[in-house]
């Protein structure tokens, strides 16, 4: 039997590529991603209600069994995949920018819940990467079609939406499609005039650089064996990924064809 949950908060976090590249592209990358969020799910127990993988940055609905339990998941997530994809894409360095961040409500705050899935999903259109909400790596489609991906659940406010399942898809669909993002305003930088006289009146200081412990040497071992499962194309990581993309899909013929001619 699995621990109750005893967080009343939903956390939506956001994690970004580091300098904002564009490393999540890959399809390997992100099938790994996606086995490593199933990973961590096993090991702390925690509701995934949303999740959307974009290109350059990735968003997760969570409620934690324990509200101590987010920084724990999101080092797994982070260390483990950064491991991975560093090693994938032949790279060093962070992979990730920053650590991550995350705003919290209550899970029964229904109208922020709401609100917030709604705008993990729309971000593929935002991004006009597609004209409506269904994505291989965004599960709007089990929200929409009430199917199963295997890592994600329906959040109470979506349940709440109706009397049975069928209306509350209904209902949200409606929703979404309501959906007008805001267009995004970008800061100009004063290079000459701010930046620059900080960075001259800074002393470099160089850090001496710290041992690993024990944990984090254990820690590389398994993300080195995770990244040699991928290379040997490793069914139980496709079959976890497909499931997902079946799950939330737009067309799964034409997902079918993409994956036999991709391998």
């Amino acid at each position: 039997m699995s621990p109750q949950i005893t967080s009343i908060y939903c956390y939506h976090i956001t994690i970004r590529c580091n300098n904002r590249e564009f490393r999540l592209t890959r399809l390997q990358c992100r099938q790994v991603l996606l086995f490593i969020i199933k990973k961590a799910i096993e090991k702390y127990n925690f509701q995934l209600y949303g999740l959307c993988i974009m290109s350059n940055h990735i968003h997760y609905l969570i409620q934690p069994q324990k509200d101590e339990d987010i920084p724990k998941i999101m080092h797994y997530l982070n260390w483990y995949s950064a491991m991975c994809f560093n090693r994938m894409l032949n790279r060093t360095g962070h992979f990730w920018e920053k650590r991550y961040f995350k705003t919290s409500f209550p899970i029964s705050d229904v109208r922020r819940a709401l609100n917030t899935l709604r705008y993990i999903h729309a971000n593929p259109k935002a991004a006009g990467m597609q004209n409506g909400f269904f994505c291989d790596f965004s599960n709007y489609g089990v929200y929409e079609r009430l199917g199963d991906d295997g890592l994600t659940t329906w959040h109470p406010a979506f349940l709440s939406l109706g009397e049975d399942l069928e209306e509350c898809a209904s209902k949200y669909r409606s929703f979404c499609y309501q959906y007008k993002p805001n267009e995004k305003q970008y800061k100009p930088f004063h290079w000459g005039s701010q930046l620059l006289p900080k960075l001259t009146r800074r002393k470099k200081v160089t850090k001496p650089k710290k041992k690993k412990t024990e944990k984090q040497k254990k820690a590389e071992e398994e993300a080195k064996k995770l990244y040699e499962y991928w290379q040997e194309n490793n069914s139980e990581i496709v079959e976890v990924a497909e499931k997902f993309m079946y799950a939330n899909c737009y067309n799964k013929t034409h997902l079918r064809e993409f994956l036999e001619n991709y391998y």
